[in-house]
């Protein structure tokens, strides 16, 4: 089955947490702290595999998660870092953000791209000690990877696109100008997948084309299969419109070609204004009139005509190296770029992200980046809670609850534990 859009879910390996431990050895007094610090997690990479042609696997795996790394131990040892998550796509797969859209990755070359990074490892309690702290009795933990969910979208890497109504002759055309296969029948929709195919013009010259399936009226709103399956135009450098000329099944070709572009430029504007060569197909089945007729038309909008006939070959040759001559005039095949990150989304990553609400004289807040240091505090050691303290500081928690007019005494609730605001 080919499956050319997929939705998962990927998350980093978190940071190994920095380990509180004393030094203790006979004759040694007071060896004071030696906690090491955690290993990093794990990064989730993304590797294009020319193995691959189909996202079919993300349809029964959907959440990648990577190794944490290993906690920090005494003597100063440094946790394991973890080894990275490599997940392998089919070359041309785009990596786009499920919430915001923005594209992350195309995997259109061999370098290897990092989605999501480990988080780092928490400092030990070495890292903490004073003249005024001696025994700190608490480490960092170790930070969240990032995590992310993610659309993967299949753009088929070809230089030629064929486009035109089912039953036209794309799929024809292909298998007797390439050494590709595709399944050719007398109805609507006989391919159902894009079908590509290498057409090699000489030695050293050659180039990829694809067979983009059927599309009718309505296919950029989602009619038909054009819909699924427009987005494999988008790379294209050329577009070869494939036109039944005879109008042998009652359709005027000038209408069709006319629908056929209105439906690439409601996808995509950019595919309006990529360059067209129009095959005029079935020319062994039309008359002369309807031949002339089509070929003012189209010549008359600048756009280069080949009369064509795929099932006897007749004019295949031609049109293959008109096109050939029109690609090396072109750019490289389209690559997405990676969208930078909204600010929004870069305050939310730099862990500072916070929301202060009142209810009942309560002072809620909210900050899901501070659960993990929450973990490591020791209510009961009063140099944690001055770290503890130095943490609501720096990020900006107690100016915000001092805005909102917040009193001695007043309760805060904080990620659900509470205790009395002291100024």
């Amino acid at each position: 089955m080919f499956v050319d859009k997929a939705k998962i879910r990927i998350k980093a390996g978190d940071g190994g947490d920095g380990a509180v431990s004393f030094h203790r050895e006979k004759y040694v007094a007071a060896g004071g702290p030696d906690g090491g610090d955690g290993g990093r997690g794990g990064d989730i990479i993304f590797q294009a595999d020319d193995n691959f042609s189909t996202l079919i696997d993300f349809r029964y795996k959907r959440k990648y998660t990577a190794e944490k790394g290993q906690n920090g131990s005494s003597r100063n040892c440094t946790g394991k870092s973890a080894p990275p998550l490599v997940i392998k796509v089919p070359r041309g797969t785009v990596i786009r953000d499920a919430a915001t859209g923005r594209v992350m990755a195309d995997m259109s070359t061999d370098e290897p791209k990092i989605l999501a990074r480990g988080g780092n490892g928490g400092k030990g309690n070495v890292h903490f000690a004073t003249s005024t702290r001696q025994i700190p009795r608490f480490a960092k933990p170790g930070f969240p990877g990032e995590e992310f969910e993610v659309t993967l979208e299949l753009k088929l890497l070809a230089d030629v696109g064929l486009v035109g109504f089912p039953n036209v002759g794309k799929s024809t055309l292909i298998s007797v100008v390439s050494a590709a296969k595709p399944k050719i029948a007398n109805y609507h929709f006989t391919t159902l997948t894009p079908v590509l195919g290498v057409v090699r013009i000489d030695e050293e010259h050659s180039f990829v084309m694809a067979d983009i399936p059927g599309l009718i009226e309505g296919a950029g709103d989602g009619a038909g299969l054009g819909h699924e399956f427009l987005r494999h135009v988008e790379r294209c450098r050329l577009i070869i419109h494939v036109v039944d000329v005879s109008g042998i099944e009652g359709r005027d070709p000038k209408e069709d070609f006319a629908i056929i572009n209105a439906e690439l430029a409601k996808f995509n504007a950019e595919l309006a204004e990529r360059p067209q060569i129009v095959a005029a197909n079935k020319c062994d089945m039309a008359t002369e009139e309807q031949i002339e007729a089509f070929r003012s038309f189209i010549e008359g909008q600048g756009l280069p005509f080949f009369c064509i006939s795929a099932a006897t070959t007749q004019g295949t040759q031609e049109l293959i190296m008109k096109t050939a001559e029109v690609l090396e005039t072109l750019p490289p095949i389209k690559e997405f770029e990676p969208e930078p990150v909204p600010q929004a989304e870069l305050d939310e990553l730099s862990g500072k992200r916070f929301e202060v609400t009142v209810e009942d004289g309560v002072y809620h807040v909210e900050a899901q980046w501070l659960e993990p240091i929450m973990r490591t505090v020791d209510p009961d050691d009063w140099s944690s809670l001055q770290y503890f303290q130095r943490v609501l500081i720096n990020s900006g928690i107690i100016a915000r609850l001092e805005e909102m007019g917040i009193q001695e005494g007043d309760t805060v609730d904080l990620n659900g534990f509470e205790f009395d605001f002291v100024d």
